[in-house]
């Protein structure tokens, strides 16, 4: 799916790339429980692809900065004066180079998580030795390409709700990400480094699913409905395609919006697993705004390692 917006200008300008780690780091946010599984879904109405695979050194090259410091320099002007708080992390698929600002910043997961519920689902129909239902296949399709939440609330229960979500994530080697509790799967909590090992597990050859499980979900995440193909898809250039999943949520207590994109785009002939989450955001607008130009940044960032 190529992309369709064009990447947000920043917001702000120049500050010392050491400034958005402490903000990144400190800044703390509030998830608020509640008793849907879609906490703000009468506000929202229907919604809406590993860490590296070999670690960025966090020793500096005889040329220069870390991958780490040369992303945390380039988003020095777009983060400076930005609502809130947004993580990153960016991997090239085949070298393993890649660079993350905020990596162990845990943020609410949104609709994300329906990329986590689709996993588990395959993994446990590929356990059972079956194919997929005709009705979990609509849920399913219903669940990526449009964000359904009944869909996704649907197959949370049959995954297993919580225990079989983090059963899941386990075997996709994830230690970050914790299921939303009492059925609340909108809450469920991960960071940027979980995310693109879920990427990993659900796209690439390294993983737990076999190949025509690993088929289904990059023909779901790579034919998202018309509006919904924003985010980490403002990091491909113009020949390039995305595999994407997004998440958007308002939280009840303070106002203030969840944003959220995943996936995989391609820039410059290679592939990229790219995450970037986001709290603490004004409206949804301003929330994508950020997040598309952090992945585009991210992006430009690994392409150039």
């Amino acid at each position: 799916m190529a992309r369709h917006r064009a990447p947000a200008r920043s917001h702000a300008r120049s500050t010392l790339a050491a400034t958005l780690t402490v903000v990144l780091i400190i800044v703390a946010a509030a998830v608020v429980a509640t008793r849907r599984a879609w906490p703000e879904e009468a506000r929202v109405g229907t919604e809406e692809t590993v860490g590296r695979s070999q670690p960025a050194s966090a020793t500096p090259t005889p040329s220069g900065p870390t991958p780490d410091e040369r992303l945390a320099e380039a988003l020095s002007s777009v983060t400076s004066d930005a609502p809130g708080r947004v993580a990153v992390s960016a991997v090239d698929v085949e070298t393993g180079e890649g660079a993350a600002v905020g990596d162990e910043v845990v943020f609410a997961t949104a609709s994300i998580v329906k990329v986590d519920i689709l996993a588990a689902l395959l993994l446990r129909a590929q356990d059972d030795g079956r194919s997929l239902t005709p009705q979990e296949e609509q849920w399913a399709q219903d669940m990526i390409r449009s964000s359904d939440n009944a869909a996704a609330s649907a197959l949370w229960d049959v995954i297993g709700g919580a225990e079989g979500l983090t059963a899941a994530n386990e075997r996709f080697g994830l230690t970050r990400t914790t299921a939303g509790a009492e059925g609340l799967w909108g809450l469920t909590e991960t960071t940027v480094e979980d995310r693109l090992l879920l990427l990993r597990g659900v796209l690439t050859d390294s993983s737990e699913l076999n190949a025509s499980s690993r088929a289904y979900a990059r023909e779901l995440m790579g034919t998202v409905v018309d509006g919904q193909d924003w985010g980490v898809s403002a990091a491909c250039d113009e020949a390039g395609e995305a595999l994407l999943k997004n998440g958007w949520l308002p939280r009840t207590e303070t106002g203030l919006w969840v944003v959220n994109s995943f996936g995989l785009v391609e820039r410059d002939g290679r592939r990229l697993l790219v995450a970037v989450l986001s709290d603490g955001q004004p409206d949804q607008e301003v929330g994508i705004d950020l997040v598309e130009t952090v992945a585009e940044r991210a992006a430009s960032v690994v392409v150039a390692l």
